[in-house]
């Protein structure tokens, strides 16, 4: 299942990007800082989906099969509808790494104590600790760069941490929904736009509902 459920959390991020390649292409206008951030993002997500994959989320064909299939049709479905409604776009995605999170959450609760007696995957060794880490801040826009340093020292952990990953998604697709992102949303290392104390309780606010981020209560 969460092989299944990252081979499609990818495919918004690879819609995006193209789109915004597309239009710096014709000239429309650049957004390197949306390009960079969007980057990560699916960077991210491919971690994600490389561990599930060194867990063995993938050995059945017709899993393979069918995720293939539906990011595919995913991908063609976001492209217009990113061009034509680039805000519902995000918050679909939005919608989606919200699930994500409470999918990771009920996991971790239900399996937290088995989770702890196993070891880490390597590769999320490798991107959570000892690899370069700067594709690792770029994707968290509501946090300063080199300030999140998870532990990996067993499964339990690397799952807490796709968990806490999927909510800082949420967090940036939200911000690329407010009504002046075009002038406030940047690269993490271009420039935090929250201050210090928005950074040290923050809450994300839309229309809608409000979303009390985990461990700010």
């Amino acid at each position: 299942r969460f092989w299944f459920l990252e081979t499609i959390a990818r495919v918004p991020y690879f819609a995006y990007l193209s789109v915004l390649h597309l239009y710096e292409t014709l000239g429309f206008w650049r957004k390197a800082d949306w390009l960079k951030v969007h980057f990560a993002e699916s960077w991210n997500e491919l971690h994600h989906l490389l561990i599930m994959e060194e867990l063995g989320g993938n050995q059945y064909w017709i899993d393979r099969f069918l995720a293939k299939h539906l990011a595919m049709l995913y991908y063609w479905t976001l492209v217009p509808l990113y061009i034509l409604l680039p805000k519902y776009a995000y918050y679909m995605m939005e919608l989606i790494e919200q699930h994500a999170y409470h999918t990771y959450d009920t996991f971790l609760n239900t399996q937290g104590e088995s989770l702890k007696t196993q070891s880490a995957p390597q590769v999320a060794v490798n991107y959570y600790r000892d690899g370069d880490l700067y594709m690792f801040d770029e994707f968290q826009t509501f946090t300063r760069p080199e300030s999140r340093r998870p532990k990996v020292d067993n499964l339990y952990d690397v799952f807490l941490n796709i968990r806490d990953d999927e909510w800082e998604h949420v967090k940036t697709m939200v911000a690329c929904q407010k009504p002046d992102a075009q002038k406030t949303f940047k690269s993490p290392h271009t420039g935090i736009t929250l201050t210090t104390t928005e950074l040290e309780n923050v809450q994300i606010s839309d229309e809608k509902q409000d979303y009390q981020l985990p461990g700010s209560a």
